[in-house]
């Protein structure tokens, strides 16, 4: 499992008939594949942030969707960017995505993280608790799924979660990569150090060079080798001279980078791959969905990967 190149899509407001939406989340899919992108990720909520638009713009149920990409496309990893812990039993969730795994013929990654949104889970009834709790809850979770993705029948009683020989069939492969996402140097790092294949940095490009190396001690600490946990960034993209609709909010600053294809290749060069980021995650909200702006974006930073 790599994720060097990867398209997220975080929103689903295209202006159009909801008969036309998920045709259009499909095309950008295939675009992708036939960009050269390795992994296509959607956002696990069910209302929109707020930094993209309001709460009842469309959103679309993660693994639901993802199900269908996956009979829609043939090569490229399907994931979430990423799936909160607070809303599935952890049994639920790994049954998901190993279901993802069997549909998708071996493509699925499970991107997890320990839940953030606190109005999806005040107005839809998931118990928000607090900032501990959520990473405690998270912890557990991952020592149930872990095993159940191996084919291990897991009994675990935890302050949190119980299980009881719980069985998890069919399974495609015996080892379904595991992606952490977030930016907490004592609690997220800890966890991808010991549970993780992949650590997805949510912060500004200016501050990863310092979070490697914050990474790195977290790997020694668990007696991990730092070269086995793969990193990535996600980054928004405003291409010049493409349609764009509504505008970035500033508090995604220092994750947006904008100009035209090789100014934004140019900038995640030196700010991402040249600081020793292994990969990056694009996203292009400001676009909704227009065709040929995923190819021209995936040409432009595809010589990046070589």
């Amino acid at each position: 499992m790599t994720i060097r190149l990867g398209l997220q899509i975080p929103n689903f407001s295209y202006g159009a008939p909801v008969a036309e939406l998920f045709p259009a989340v499909t095309a950008q899919a295939k675009e992708a594949e036939a960009a050269g992108f390795d992994t296509v990720l959607v956002m696990d909520h069910f209302y929109q942030l707020p930094t993209l638009g309001e709460p009842d713009e469309p959103m679309l149920e993660a693994y639901t969707a993802l199900g269908a990409l996956a009979t829609a496309t043939e090569k490229i990893q399907l994931s979430t960017l990423v799936t909160g812990n607070t809303y599935r039993n952890p049994t639920l969730l790994a049954k998901a995505i190993s279901t993802l795994d069997v549909v998708s013929g071996g493509r699925a990654i499970l991107g997890v993280g320990a839940g953030w949104f606190e109005l999806e889970h005040q107005q839809l009834g998931f118990e928000f608790g607090t900032f501990t709790e959520r990473f405690e809850k998270l912890e557990e979770a991952l020592q149930i799924i872990l095993p159940m993705l191996r084919g291990e029948r897991p009994t675990f009683s935890g302050k949190w979660y119980h299980t009881e020989s719980a069985i998890n069939e069919p399974r495609y492969r015996d080892h379904i990569p595991v992606m952490l996402g977030g930016s907490g140097e004592k609690k997220t790092f800890r966890l991808a150090a010991r549970y993780a294949d992949h650590l997805n940095l949510i912060t500004p490009m200016s501050e990863l060079r310092r979070k490697l190396d914050v990474l790195k001690q977290r790997c020694d600490e668990a007696g991990r080798d730092p070269s086995t946990l793969e990193t990535s960034t996600l980054l928004t993209v405003v291409l010049d001279g493409h349609a764009a609709g509504r505008e970035v909010a500033q508090p995604m600053g220092g994750r947006v980078v904008r100009g035209t294809a090789e100014q934004v290749a140019e900038q995640i060069k030196t700010n991402v791959f040249d600081v020793g980021v292994n990969g990056v995650i694009v996203n292009l909200p400001t676009h909704g969905y227009t065709p040929g702006v995923v190819t021209t974006v995936g040409e432009a930073l595809r010589p990046l990967l070589a």
